[in-house]
């Protein structure tokens, strides 16, 4: 059977290339809101998460209706570190839109997830996006992604990918790249004429490849995934196997099934092959699973997601301040949190250490990890992390370590910091070219040489560099890499900070707290500029005579702390630090409070 009336799409792309504000303006011209409906931006990041930090971190499935035909669509993320979601979800389609800047042109996310989409054989249309912008440099850009594609080893067909110019912004589409347009009429035609229609089975016994899992307090797991033969039906026995793990073999039934229109899931009876679905009823389900015909069991082979590169330990939080302010605070807690995320994160892997009270999480970076810390502590856990690490690869008796593909677009003054710092950081620099009055820079750099270096990226560049990364392979050790040229400032007792004892303090370093925070002996108040630990008692009042007042301390003029976010302190901590997460706070602190024992721990490494 060929379905004519159907076409399953994924839109990839580099963050922040405007792949979510496309999808928005598709959605109105589809028909899927009413004309006089309030809308908000962004609609598909539908996470508290997402809409503040203007990122999509999982893939979501929406779809739209064009001239009789549904064009069921797959948002993806667009930061490297979520690239395990793209890599999954484009099981479920047949053809992929590769959104690229009209400005920026390829980055690093844009190859790695068209690396993905070639190797599945998919076609593509390329779309030039963001034509609008005064910096726009559309030739350019054109050339640029036909080299990524030669590049790639990407075939003659898939090299003669048609090509759109978009406005996302504002709703508009051409195929001249000198024409404006009127609406994204040109962009619907040429999905349907490019992206042939799909020839499926629809006789034969069903099988369902589960590509996400979603969860409802209600129903339980919700598999998501695109019928690959034959028809499901609600309340059909089924059984569930999976092509990597043979063992899986477990009988359920549908018992609710819901096809995708627009941003809603609707009930209906049964669907057809090629149709995405949500299905309820199997409590056991998978990413990668395969719903099959009891009477023709047969597992469709699931793409293998790329392994790890960075791990931290999360542990029950052991603080004098523990237990104050979290709602889920035990092991037991932690630990089934985090073996639930693995149910729908697949890049994502969690295991047990040697102590009941901490476990090692991996994922593919610092923002990967960082994001699951935040929605943890939202949900109200309280725990401790510590520094990330990256995974090391033991291949005949060498050592590799991951390495990172650097994309940075500097001012052209700015270039010299950044040679130094690469030159730190054993960074080989790859390419270099020249975009008006800015300079792209082209990196293989460690991914250990790219902890805490964001801040500094952007205090060398006066804050107009931008920089992203992406995994590009396993490479010999390159050595010793510092991790950081500053000590802390550590708290001398337990108490609350006050005015008196910070400006005291101050003159060694950077504070983190203002006056009022509570302390406890062991925790990070500030950095010094010094290489090394400097103990400081932030709680020291001044002591009062008959010729002062303890108003005079309001004559002390306090430098603003710098308030560190989550990824700050994330970069920032050292090997013998832990970073305190709690739903109110987050804290550094020594691993050993105790400032003797500490010291004493130091000496006995320096002479180990």
């Amino acid at each position: 059977m060929v379905r004519t009336d159907l076409r399953n799409i994924a839109i990839i792309a580099h963050v922040d290339h405007g792949k979510t504000t496309l999808v928005d303006q598709m959605l109105k011209q589809g028909g899927t809101f009413r004309e006089n409906q309030v809308v908000e931006e962004r609609v598909m990041d539908s996470g508290a998460l997402e809409r503040e930090r203007g990122i999509t971190i999982l893939a979501k499935n929406t779809s739209i209706h064009y001239k009789g035909v549904k064009i069921n669509i797959v948002d993806t993320p667009g930061h490297a570190d979520f690239s395990g979601e793209v890599e999954r979800v484009l099981k479920m389609v047949s053809g992929v839109l590769i959104l690229v800047d009209a400005a920026e042109g390829p980055m690093p996310q844009t190859r790695f997830v068209t690396q993905k989409a070639l190797e599945m054989g998919l076609k593509l249309i390329i779309v030039v996006n963001k034509i609008d912008r005064p910096d726009a440099r559309v030739h350019e850009v054109i050339d640029e992604t036909l080299e990524l594609l030669m590049d790639l080893n990407a075939s003659d067909e898939q090299i003669d990918s048609p090509v759109v110019f978009c406005s996302g912004r504002e709703g508009v589409s051409s195929l001249d790249e000198n024409g404006h347009g009127t609406d994204l009429t040109p962009l619907f035609d040429t999905i349907l004429e490019h992206f042939p229609p799909l020839e499926l089975d629809e006789t034969g016994p069903l099988q369902l490849l589960v590509s996400s899992i979603d969860y409802n307090d209600y129903v339980g797991r919700i598999g998501v995934g695109r019928i690959e033969r034959g028809v499901a039906k609600q309340g059909a026995e089924v059984i569930v196997c999976n092509y990597n793990h043979p063992e899986v073999n477990l009988k359920g039934k549908l018992v609710n099934l819901y096809e995708i229109e627009g941003l809603e899931r609707v009930p209906c009876e049964s669907a057809q092959a090629g149709d995405i679905v949500c299905f309820s009823g199997l409590e056991k389900i998978n990413i990668g699973d395969t719903v099959c015909a009891t009477d023709r069991v047969e597992p469709v082979s699931f793409v293998k997601i790329s392994d790890p590169t960075v791990e931290m330990i999360f542990s029950v939080n052991d603080s004098p301040f523990a237990g104050k302010e979290g709602k889920f605070v035990t092991t037991r807690h932690l630990r089934d949190r985090l073996y639930r995320e693995l149910l729908r994160d697949v890049s994502l892997h969690v295991e047990d250490t040697d102590s009941t009270d901490a476990f090692r999480v991996k994922g593919r970076g610092e923002m990967h990890l960082s994001i699951l810390i935040e929605t943890m502590r939202r949900e109200g856990y309280e725990f401790q992390v510590s520094a990330p690490k990256v995974l090391w690869k033991d291949i005949d008796g060498v050592r590799y370590e991951p390495v990172e593909r650097l994309i940075v677009d500097v001012p052209e003054s700015s270039t010299g910091a950044v040679f130094e710092k690469m030159g730190v950081r054993k960074g080989e620099l790859v390419h270099m070219s020249a975009m008006g009055s800015r300079i792209r820079l082209e990196f293989l750099v460690p991914a250990r040489g790219l902890f805490g270096y964001k801040s500094e990226f952007l205090t060398d560049t006066k804050g107009e560099g931008v920089m992203s990364s992406v995994f590009f392979e396993y490479q010999p050790y390159k050595g010793e890499i510092e991790r950081r040229n500053t000590g802390s400032l550590v708290a001398f007792e337990t108490g609350e900070a006050v005015t008196y004892g910070l400006f005291n303090a101050q003159g060694r370093g950077m504070l983190f707290i203002s006056p009022g925070t509570p302390v406890y002996e062991g925790m990070v108040v500030g950095y010094s500029p010094k290489d090394e630990d400097i103990n400081v008692n932030v709680c020291k009042t001044k002591h009062l005579t008959n010729t002062r007042s303890s108003s005079s301390d309001e004559a002390l003029r306090l430098i603003p702390p710098k308030k560190l976010s989550l990824e700050e302190a994330l970069e920032f901590i050292g090997d013998d630090e832990l970073l305190e997460v709690t739903p109110q706070n987050i804290r550094i602190r020594k691993r050993i409070l105790d400032g003797e024992l500490r010291a004493k721990a130091r000496a006995k490494a320096k002479i180990g």
